[in-house]
C-alpha cells in the first residue's frame, strides 16, 4: 500500500514538470528584425518592422515572416500582436513597443521583451531567462 501511495505521489509531482518541458519544446520566439537572417538587427518598432524572425526553444531560426502591417497607417500594433498570437508566438522581442501593442499582447498571453542588438543575441538572452 505504501508503495502505491509513493508511486502516485511521484507521478503527481512529475506531471507538471513534464508538462512544462513539453511547453518549452514548443516555445516560439518572434524577433522584430531589419532583414531575413539571424544576424539581423532587432528593430525599434515591433509593429512596423519589415520581418519577424521565428526561433524555436533551441535558438534555431525556423521561419521568416514578412510583416503585413509594416506600412499600416494606423492600428499596426494591435494588428501585428493578433497576427503573431494567431501563429502561436510565445515571446516577441523588439527594441520598443507601442502601448496598444503591449495591451493586445498581454491580453493574448504573449510576453514582450525589449532588446537592442542582433536577433540571435536577443534569442540567447530570452532563452537564458526562461
Amino acid at each position: 500500500m505504501k508503495r502505491i501511495v509513493f508511486i502516485s505521489l511521484a507521478i503527481l509531482l512529475l506531471c507538471p514538470v513534464m508538462a512544462n518541458a513539453g511547453e518549452l519544446e514548443k516555445m516560439k520566439i518572434a524577433v522584430a528584425a531589419s532583414s531575413k537572417t539571424a544576424k539581423a538587427s532587432v528593430r525599434n518598432m515591433a509593429a512596423k518592422c519589415p520581418y519577424y524572425l521565428i526561433f524555436n526553444n533551441k535558438g534555431e531560426l525556423i521561419e521568416v515572416i514578412d510583416n503585413p502591417y509594416r506600412d499600416a497607417s494606423g492600428g499596426a500594433g494591435p494588428s501585428a500582436a493578433n497576427f503573431l498570437a494567431q501563429r502561436n508566438i510565445d515571446i516577441i522581442v523588439s527594441e520598443s513597443f507601442g502601448s496598444k501593442m503591449v495591451n493586445t499582447l498581454e491580453n493574448k498571453g504573449v510576453t514582450h521583451f525589449e532588446f537592442k542588438g542582433l536577433a540571435d543575441d536577443a534569442v540567447k538572452r530570452v532563452l537564458k531567462l526562461n
